[in-house]
């Protein structure tokens, strides 16, 4: 059945001849074969063409604070730069921004040392006790050895370890030798010297 002069194809593929006849034409199948030329009865409608309602009222609430205000835009200046997007960018630019403010506070050849959250001087820096520093190594290590004696306890009682685990029991002698070299014993107890 030749077709004369046909109207655009819907979303379905459903084309509508001169005549009024709406059909879906003939094609050709991968492998070769033909389909043939299917009818659509008059008034049906696929629901690829039937169009989706949308409520004017609805989707101005869902997007109400995306326009934001009209003729707003053109008041941004150029030089201001623009919020990052993602929590990375933001992170980056307060990075920049640290480090524009440390090039600029450089005094005298000196840079100012960053404590936590306090810009310091490094002549007003505290002095480090070493015997103070010791003390604190020396309880780390003896943190450490005493987790890895209770590694050790639990593998002889028949528990399984993790492969990090096993290392620290591993790393049982290394430790006493650190706190030995600091001048304290397997305890973690200073040593007297006689």
């Amino acid at each position: 059945m030749p077709t004369v002069e046909t109207t655009p194809v819907s979303r379905a593929g459903i084309t509508t001849s001169a005549t009024g006849e709406r059909h879906i034409p003939s094609s050709t199948r991968a492998d070769g074969s033909v389909r043939k030329e299917i009818k659509v009865r008059p008034g049906y409608r696929p629901p690829e063409d039937v169009e989706i309602y949308k409520n004017r009222t609805a989707e101005g609430w869902k997007n109400r604070g995306k326009g934001g205000v009209p003729g707003a835009e053109g008041l941004k200046s150029e030089a201001e730069p623009t919020k990052p997007n993602t929590a990375a960018a933001s992170k980056n630019a307060k990075r920049r921004e640290a480090r524009k403010k440390a090039a600029a506070s450089t005094v005298d050849g000196q840079e100012e040392v960053k404590t936590s959250d306090a810009q310091v001087k490094p002549e007003q820096e505290k002095p480090v006790d070493p015997e103070a520093e010791k003390e604190k190594e020396a309880k780390k290590l003896s943190k450490k050895l005493r987790q890895a004696r209770d590694l050790k306890d639990k593998k002889e009682q028949g528990g399984v370890l993790l492969p990090e685990q096993f290392e620290k029991v591993i790393k049982m002698n290394e430790l006493i030798r650190q706190l030995e070299n600091l001048g304290f014993n397997a305890q973690g107890e200073k040593m007297t010297e006689t």
